[in-house]
């Protein structure tokens, strides 16, 4: 549970990063401190080698080799030294600071090195490590007289430096380093650690119970920006996008309140045209059968006959908006049959095309092939049709082209037939596009602007659904789809 906090997970990486650098680092100056030791215990060695040497070959000069066997056990006497001796170069002991081994035959290191011509070398004697150095002593003119003619190995002079004191001094360093790096990486553990929790941890456990009482829907919380970090402009990033949240919800809770005021306009708007359309309805088909019944009493050139006609125009057009009236406050049930769409779209066509505004208007199809039939009510999906291509057909006053496609299309797993309806008028403004199926919006100097709203709630009713594309200068494209009834597809005639 504790590896899944990231500033654990931080902190445990970086513990790791630092003992291994301060770790390497302390194991180079280790090895480094190590070998300067060993360098001095060397040179320390040989210059006391060295000093032996020359003692000795003064004392031997003159004859006396007596004091060479003092010379050697009072520098054997030192603790910093295992033995000191000369030895034969066969082997045989001639003096030694241990006067109990003079004569016996030398065994071990020492004479191994003089034999393979080496001057030094580590190695134990008696449990000890101690530093073994051996320099052969060569006579000259001066000790022809004692050793005859000729300059050769008179004897070996053999040092065994004891290195238990330098031994001590590496372990020393080696405990001091190793215990600086551990005080050293618990002190940048504990700094860092402390860092993380106080600087980062904290503001990140208090920005996360903020953004859960904001999730929980208080847009009221706040947080508090200590210092001037990257952490402070986190923290001022997510206040800010607090407060426009909280002008949104404003925004949206008055504009949710109109909607609701405006839908309940509309919805007492309706119950009242329902009622006021009944009421309308009814004498205005007494009129018109008074008016047709007067009409028949006109000689056909009276002129009062051609006014009659206007009369009966204007009545027509007063029952057609109050048919809308009744049919959007409460439309009738679709009456569900298997329909052929490209048949459905073809008499439609042929009914437009008896319009007289539809004269100059060039008309396109293009029909696909073998498609299902869909379940609806024809009727109702030709009433679309004929609002939709009469609203084209007024939008090319000066003439232009209508086509009219039909496609089998994939959506959501589901098979729909798409129907679209493209003209080359005008083209609506963007700022009324999203308002063409609001009721009673309308762009025209008559009608009542419930043309596609109804349209829409037809398409609706069928499982359907209608779009609308346009730019100004550029027409409008419609487009119909209706879930299609797979397996059940009728052969069509040839488009």
């Amino acid at each position: 549970m504790i590896f899944k906090s990231l500033i654990i997970r931080v902190i445990i990486l970086i513990v790791l990063l630092m003992t291994i650098v301060i770790g390497a680092f302390t194991l180079f100056h280790i090895r480094r401190e190590e070998q300067h030791l060993i360098n001095s215990t060397k040179e320390s060695a040989k210059l006391l080698l060295s000093t032996v040497e020359k003692s000795i070959f003064n004392s031997m000069r003159v004859g006396n080799s007596h004091d060479v066997q003092a010379i050697l056990e009072m520098v054997g006497s030192s603790h910093r030294l295992a033995n000191v001796r000369i030895f034969h170069p066969d082997g045989t002991i001639l003096k030694s600071a241990r006067p109990e081994e003079i004569g016996r035959q030398l065994r071990g290191m020492d004479l191994i090195l003089f034999q393979n011509h080496r001057s030094e070398a580590v190695f134990r004697v008696d449990g000890q490590d101690v530093l073994g150095m051996v320099k052969p002593i060569v006579s000259d003119e001066r000790c022809f007289l004692c050793h005859g003619p000729g300059n050769k190995v008179v004897g070996v002079l053999d040092l065994n430096f004891n290195l238990d004191e330098m031994t001590a001094q590496i372990w020393e360093s080696y405990q001091f380093f190793m215990l600086h790096m551990v005080v050293l990486i618990i002190i940048l553990s504990a700094g860092t650690s402390f860092i993380l929790f106080r600087f980062v941890k904290r503001p990140i456990e208090a920005m996360a119970k903020t953004m859960s009482q904001v999730e929980a829907g208080d847009l009221s919380v706040r947080i508090e920006a200590k210092y001037a970090d990257e952490m402070g402009s986190l923290i001022h990033s997510f206040n800010s996008m607090v407060d426009r949240l909280e002008t949104t919800k404003r925004e949206l809770e008055k504009y949710h309140y109109q909607q609701m005021e405006r839908a309940d306009r509309l919805a007492s708007i309706g119950e009242m045209a329902t009622g006021i359309a009944h009421e309308i309805k009814n004498p205005l088909a007494g009129i018109s059968g008074a008016i047709s019944v007067l009409a028949d009493d006109f000689e056909a050139d009276d002129p009062r006959k051609e006014v009659i006609g206007q009369v009966l125009d204007q009545i027509a057009r007063l029952n057609k908006t109050a048919t809308d009236l009744l049919y959007f406050g409460k439309p009738g049930k679709p009456e569900f049959t298997f329909v052929d769409i490209n048949a459905l779209v073809k008499d439609t066509l042929f009914f437009i095309a008896q319009h007289p505004e539809a004269r100059n208007i060039h008309r396109v199809k293009e029909l696909t092939r073998d498609l299902p039939p869909a379940w609806a009510d024809a009727k109702q999906i030709q009433q679309v049709l004929f609002n939709i291509i009469i609203n084209a057909i007024q939008a090319m006053e000066e003439g232009g082209t209508l086509s009219v496609m039909t496609e089998l299309v994939s959506r959501d797993e589901r098979d729909f037939l798409r129907i679209q309806v493209q003209d080359t008028g005008t083209g609506i403004p963007a700022e009324q596009l999203g308002k063409i199926f609001a009721p009673f919006h309308t762009t025209k100097n008559q009608g009542t602007g419930l043309g596609l709203p109804i349209c829409r709630q037809l398409i609706d009713q069928h499982g359907g659904r209608i779009e609308v594309d346009s730019r100004l200068g550029d027409g409008t494209l419609f487009t119909i789809e209706l879930p299609a009834q797979k397996g059940l597809e009728t052969n069509l005639s040839e488009v």
